[in-house]
């Protein structure tokens, strides 16, 4: 085993650039036409005063972290920005050297709690060290020479006890375990408002790539999909028999989970909902096809009744209740079964969460009653969705959802030579396209709907091609929308 490096943080610098969204993306109470990207370039010193940069990259997307109705799109954006500003301060507060977890453990709790005293939940809180962590541990790798994955199984962050909440576990053992494919089935989002088949298009892109479900399908090859669903009984069921019709279409076997996006306030309506899935003769097949179903009951309820009562055929899955360490906890005693793994809450929550999944399915003698999934909050071609797919290849998930390229034309809106580069490290994970409006465009490769990564594997985490920060604005600061007086 190598020991876990301590390292001191020296500087930290956040970008961001804008990203236009290609069509439209709807789920929950939002319909997506653009949003930025944060990108953090973090540079760390080791005691024998050698240094290493390290980056990591998110879609600053509102209306998820929190849907509160009353704060405006820009207000959701500049809270996010707040929550990546104040972990910066946190993160070079204090220049006493700690293992890449020691720093996640050290500021964590104090940095929620800042961000609590200015108005902001905790799932909001967790996206600035989420971004931080990474790039710190990226940095870390690439001063050990090591891979994500080659870090991971000898523990280089350190995991372990430095946090209370990860008391108890054999991280180390775990970690040591692991052993990924390089290899993830892509579980396609179906938005609320995406053209299903050629009589719902309203407009006709003109950039080669897939607008319906039916081209989507023909295009990559999917055979697992994400269906959104919006908290109205009548027009989810509507919905739901309009893409069984596609779905009816294809060779068996396939997949879907349901996602309410937190829309079902009304218990009675979502246990009504899924009542009509099961019985439905037009639904059966979808029925037979779901896994669970992703977080229908806003977060202010969800961990708070006992969902057992619901009576879902289904698992229920946490994503947007997971804001704090404890939240998996507090969700299986009210009989939620999984939670989310996305990097935007955090690695090293998805870390406690997957030993937590193990010691419990092993308590219960059942390998598979808790379970963590993969999801995706829109994640970029490039750094987001590279880092992403190694953690969920690290956690030992067969699929994971993915949307990002579907709606976002791939890099066209990057410098060439940073598309380029992407494209000539990663053969496996992109192509280089000709773009009908002229030039080529380096996109996402999906293929038999699969994502195939073997190329990741060299140091760092996720990559050795960097962004173009130059290419980038700073990320303003400005005060939190609910901030305290």
């Amino acid at each position: 085993m190598i020991d876990a490096p301590r390292v001191r943080i020296s500087d930290i610098e956040l970008r961001e650039h804008p990203v236009v969204l290609r069509m439209p993306f709807r789920f929950g109470v939002i319909t997506l036409h653009a949003c930025p990207q944060a990108v953090v370039r973090v540079r760390v010193e080791a005691p024998d005063g050698r240094s290493a940069i390290g980056l990591a990259a998110e879609m600053l997307a509102p209306k998820w972290f929190d849907k509160d109705p009353a704060k405006t799109h820009a207000q959701n954006l500049d809270d996010l920005r707040a929550a990546v500003h104040l972990a910066r301060e946190a993160y070079l507060g204090d220049e006493t050297p700690a293992t890449a977890f020691g720093h996640f453990a050290r500021y964590h709790d104090a940095h929620l709690a800042v961000c609590a005293a200015r108005g902001m939940n905790p799932l909001l809180a967790c996206y600035g060290p989420a971004l931080l962590d990474r790039a710190v541990l990226d940095a870390v790798c690439r001063l050990k020479g090591l891979s994500f994955m080659d870090a991971m199984r000898v523990n280089l962050p350190g995991l372990g006890a430095d946090h209370p909440a990860f008391a108890g576990f054999d991280a180390q053992a775990w970690l040591a375990g692991r052993h990924p494919h390089g290899r993830l089935r892509a579980r396609h989002t179906v938005g609320i408002a995406d053209p299903l088949t050629e009589a719902d298009v309203h407009e006709r892109l003109d950039d080669g790539l897939p607008q319906t479900l039916v081209e989507v399908i023909a295009r990559y090859g999917h055979r697992h999909f994400k269906l959104k669903i919006g908290g109205d009984v009548q027009a989810d069921l509507a919905r739901l028999r309009s893409i069984a019709a596609v779905l009816g279409g294809l060779p068996s076997p396939w997949w879907v989970t349901l996602d309410g996006n937190e829309q079902y306030a009304d218990v009675q309506a979502l246990r009504e909902l899924l009542a009509r899935v099961r019985s439905d003769p037009a639904l059966q097949r979808l029925a037979d096809a779901i896994l669970f179903v992703e977080q229908p009951l806003p977060r202010a309820l969800a961990l708070h009744i006992d969902v057992n009562a619901i009576a879902s055929p289904w698992p229920l899955l946490i994503d947007e209740s997971d804001g704090t360490l404890d939240a998996f906890v507090r969700a299986r005693a009210c009989g939620w079964r999984g939670v989310s793994s996305k990097t935007c809450k955090g690695l090293y929550k998805s870390l406690l969460n997957a030993l937590r999944c193990e010691l419990w399915n092993t308590q219960a003698g059942d390998a598979g009653h808790f379970f963590l999934s993969g999801e995706d909050l829109t994640l970029q071609a490039g750094l987001a969705l590279q880092q992403d797919l190694l953690l969920a290849d690290l956690l030992g998930l067969a699929h994971v959802e993915r949307n990002g390229h579907h709606y976002v034309d791939g890099l066209r809106a990057r410098p060439e030579a940073e598309q380029a580069a992407f494209a000539a490290a990663h053969p496996d994970l992109y192509e280089v396209q000709p773009h009908p409006c002229g030039g080529t465009v380096t996109r996402l490769r999906i293929r038999d709907g699969s994502l195939v990564f073997d190329s990741l594997a060299r140091p760092g985490y996720g990559s050795d091609v960097a962004p173009d920060l130059d290419a980038m604005t700073w990320m303003p600061f400005r005060a939190p929308a609910g901030e305290m007086s």
